[in-house]
């Protein structure tokens, strides 16, 4: 058994993951949680339009790193890896962040190639579920981009079929479609447009025909899921492995859409960072979820806890 610690930087939140990983004779890798932490930074608050990653968003991020870093010493944790993702690719300032990182805990920041973060994704998205239930598209709605990653999975190591990174999140759609609150009708029908546009580019590139069971990941489905289920807080427990459906997620979107901020916010399980952007997130789930049907026939969505965090927890030992 091996304690590692991995931390998930993305548009909106950063993560943090310390487990005990245990290697069976068999070759297959059990987690087991110690400390599971998440925090909304907003790092790529504003990137879309200027190119650079603000002081502000550096400063959140810092903050949270340093919390992170005092969890990963006193629970001894042997090895730290650190993925980063949408927001730093392009960023004019990069190396602001990546030397605010070094210097905060330790590590470089990994910026992986698409490749490892489909693979990385899956891993950790489907590592509950049956293997037969397979073959799996692994839907991750992210704050700026969003993952669809298709393959199958034996129990020990996947297969990944196909892969697509699509420029389209939570973050990002509110950002540039839904400036208004709550958002106007035609705010909406322009965001539908431009998550179908940019989705249809993903279904074109990832054959899903074959797909037999669509799993989202990440806190923008995770939080739809506590919500349709109608719980007073976010529970991990009631969430991981639920299902959620077209005609349940279709409902939810258009509520949300028509609440302003602070019903949004009096929501039980809506964590404050998410409260402006979960709009933008359920719109794109809801065409992603469309698309997917006219193209497979799945009508529902298996929502998962587990993501790339667990796959780089994996990825480590």
């Amino acid at each position: 058994m091996t304690r590692v610690a991995a931390i998930d930087c993305g548009t909106n939140s950063i993560r943090l993951l310390v487990a005990d990983v245990t290697v069976h004779e068999n070759g297959t890798r059990e987690l087991r949680d110690v400390d599971r932490r998440m925090r909304i930074v907003r790092l790529g608050q504003g990137v879309d339009a200027t190119g650079r990653l603000s002081e502000e968003a550096l400063e959140r991020t810092r903050e949270a790193l340093h919390e992170y870093d005092e969890v990963i010493r006193e629970s001894g944790a042997r090895s730290t890896r650190m993925v980063a993702t949408s927001a730093t690719r392009d960023a004019a300032n990069r190396e602001d962040f990546f030397g605010m990182v070094r210097e905060t805990v330790g590590v470089d920041a990994e910026v992986i190639t698409g490749e490892e973060e489909a693979r990385l994704s899956f891993v950790g998205a489907v590592g509950d579920l049956d293997p037969a239930e397979g073959p799996f598209l692994v839907a991750d709605v992210g704050g700026g981009s969003t993952e669809l990653v298709l393959g199958t999975w034996d129990g020990r190591r996947a297969e990944i079929l196909g892969s697509y990174s699509a420029d389209i999140g939570c973050v990002r759609l509110t950002e540039r479609c839904l400036p208004s609150d709550p958002a106007v009708p035609a705010e909406v029908k322009a965001a539908r447009a431009l998550s179908r546009e940019i989705l249809d580019e993903a279904f074109a590139a990832v054959d899903v025909s074959g797909a037999r069971r669509l799993v989202g990941v990440a806190g923008t489905v995770t939080t739809l899921s506590a919500l349709a289920q109608g719980l007073p807080e976010y529970d991990p427990a009631a969430i991981h492995l639920s299902r959620l459906s077209r005609r349940e997620l279709d409902r939810l979107t258009e509520e949300l859409l028509g609440m302003d901020h602070e019903r949004r916010a009096a929501l039980g399980p809506m964590h404050p960072g998410r409260v402006d952007v979960i709009g933008g997130g359920a719109v794109v789930v809801s065409v992603l979820a469309a698309e997917l049907a006219e193209r497979s026939g799945i009508n529902e969505i298996t929502v998962s806890e587990h993501d790339i965090l667990d796959g780089i927890a994996l990825s480590i030992s």
